[in-house]
């Protein structure tokens, strides 16, 4: 028999446990409590001694044992050498294990135990490079449909206006560049509707920015839902733009726009406040050869203000000749300033005539263009654009001081020298600096004021506003004549006549067409008597009466018959240059 098994002092696996957690404790990060710990240990000891003394003996257990410490995250190298050695050096001893083959028993233990261990832990790297794997397939997924969705709300913003949600210029321009060039389309036509709300800024300025706001909102789904199968843009501000693609005809545009102007014509209530509006539209349809977005573009928006110009409320169709028409006048009215810089102005002068003895009296002077281009312009071909552009009041600072500069040469040795006739626009009328302007120009000039006579039409002065009245009394009391040009076509006030700062009548020369009848003819004595009636009137209130558009002897002599003061026409002289009218004496 071999020799008895030796007794060995027993603990509690509580405090191998102990033991145990002490020696891995720090060994990697371990998310529990050291009792939890403990806990843990003190139940893998109770299994370990079990394993070491069952019958049969089960290798097992060590495995299990190794694959819970890597489950519980003492999952390091030097975790795993603690372990081996603490078991190894006092399992069997601090438990008093008794067994024939202990030593050996704890061996293939431990083996099993190291075993698992690895298993357990290659498994688990495994699994989080998996984990790793997947979680980055759906990383960059999520990534990549996060980036899809934020290019498509990019684009959207890019394309969109935010206040109507309508696509904008930017979308517009790419859906009509694909109408026009895109081929395999089957479009050979395609038509631009330009819409813009009529007086739009009186909502706004009476009733606030909101307000405006919510009506371009409210005009905007009323397009959509009456244009709904067509592309319906906002440009900004007020602007609206409709694409009608693959169109047979004109009036299939046409349509389009009637539709518009009717949906946005229907009343809305908007914050309280039931508007109405209306709206303009200029219509381009065209055939896509030979165009461009620009063009069609710049057609319409043309066209609209054609709409806006004869009342709104309406649509326009673009008509290429009144379109080159309209270039040529802006093409005209963009030269000016450089024609003025370059001196191709000239005045020419009219002689206004005394009917009583046949003397000069005064001339008008008349601008001139000698374009180089155009040939010789009268004012008819450009006065109205300056008007419009602002440009009459350089044009016509350069008339008045040239007028004055040339009547000055007039008066050498001359004691009834005649006055200048300059007319006045309304923008200059309205200049707050009119009375500087004249003061200065006579005294560059050296010309005596009661030789300046400023022509004003009879409407301008009817309407105009008390300031520039004031500065019209200002010029009188200065010695400068003031005469009210046009006399009879506007809308006077004849009792006003008497408040204004006027010296003189000029009757407009439609009330004299009518002396080139016979006298006896009914018309032509009614153009008399109305004739002498204003003699009469401008008498009464100290004014001279001269008379334009005289042109023959017969009607000055029926004017002298009824006291006419004086009178400007072909018959007493056609409009020419000063040196012609006016030479210097020795």
């Amino acid at each position: 028999m071999g020799e008895p098994a030796v007794a060995l002092p027993r603990t509690c696996p509580g405090t191998f446990a102990r033991a145990w957690a002490k020696a891995v404790s720090g060994t990697s990060y371990l998310p529990m409590t050291q009792a939890q710990l403990e806990a843990l240990l003190q139940r893998l000891t109770e299994r370990l001694a079990g394993a070491l003394q069952a019958e049969p003996f089960d290798l097992r257990t060590g495995q299990q044992v190794g694959a819970e410490l890597v489950a519980a995250h003492i999952a390091s190298a030097e975790g795993l050498g603690r372990t081996i050695e603490v078991i190894q050096l006092r399992l069997v001893r601090d438990l008093g294990l008794v067994a024939d083959d202990v030593e050996d028993r704890m061996a293939r233990l431990l083996a099993t135990v190291a075993t698992g261990y690895a298993r357990a832990l290659r498994d688990r790297t495994l699994d989080e490079q998996e984990s790793i794997r997947r979680a980055a397939m759906m990383a960059r997924a999520h990534a990549e449909r996060a980036l899809r969705d934020s290019e498509a709300r990019f684009r959207h913003q890019a394309t969109h206006d935010p206040l109507t949600d309508l696509p904008n210029r930017t979308l517009f321009t790419e859906r009509l560049s694909a109408a026009i060039d895109e081929p395999g389309r089957g479009a050979d036509r395609v038509g631009v509707c330009f819409l813009d709300l009529d007086r739009f800024k009186v909502v706004n300025d009476s009733l606030g920015h909101q307000v405006g706001d919510s009506l371009l909102v409210s005009v905007a789904q009323r397009l959509q839902r009456a244009l709904g199968e067509h592309l319906v843009a906002r440009l900004g501000g007020d602007e609206f733009v409709i694409l009608v693609e693959r169109t047979a005809c004109t009036d299939d545009a046409v349509k389009v726009a009637e539709a518009a102007l009717a949906a946005v014509s229907e009343p809305a209530l908007v914050d309280g406040h039931e508007l109405t509006v209306s709206a303009s539209i200029g219509i381009v349809e065209r055939q896509v050869a030979g165009t461009s977005p620009g063009e069609l573009m710049r057609a319409a928006d043309s066209t609209l203000h054609w709409a806006k110009a004869a009342g709104g409320a309406r649509w326009s169709l673009f008509d290429a000749d009144r379109n080159r028409r309209e270039l040529a006048r802006y093409a005209l009215a963009a030269a000016i300033p450089g024609a003025l810089d370059r001196g191709e102005f000239f005045l020419d002068y009219q002689p206004l005539t005394s009917l009583r003895d046949g003397r000069v009296l005064g001339v008008e002077a008349l601008v001139r263009w000698h374009h180089p281009e155009l040939g010789l312009l009268r004012p008819d071909s450009f006065i109205g654009l300056a008007e419009e552009t602002g440009l009459i009041v350089r044009l016509g600072g350069w008339v008045l001081a040239e007028a004055c500069r040339e009547a000055r040469t007039w008066s050498a040795g001359r004691e009834d020298a005649p006055f200048v006739s300059v007319n006045l626009a309304v923008r200059q009328l309205h200049r707050p600096d009119l009375v500087r302007e004249v003061r200065g120009v006579l005294a560059r000039t050296g010309l005596p004021p009661e030789r300046l006579q400023l022509e004003v039409t009879e409407s301008t002065m009817m309407s105009t506003l008390e300031e520039p009245v004031r500065a019209l009394r200002v010029l009188k009391d200065l010695g400068v004549r003031i005469a009210i040009d046009d006399f009879g076509t506007g809308y006077c006030n004849l009792a006003y006549l008497r408040e204004l700062p006027v010296t003189e009548l000029k009757v407009a020369g439609e009330f004299v067409a009518g002396l080139r009848a016979p006298a006896d003819d009914p018309a032509s004595r009614t153009d008399e008597r109305i004739l002498a009636s204003l003699v009469s009137l401008a008498h009464a209130l100290e004014l001279t009466v001269t008379v334009e558009g005289v042109e023959t002897a017969e009607q000055a002599d029926r004017l002298r018959a009824i006291g006419c003061d004086a009178a400007q026409g072909w018959h007493f002289g056609r409009p020419a240059p000063a040196d012609r009218l006016f030479a210097p004496r020795p």
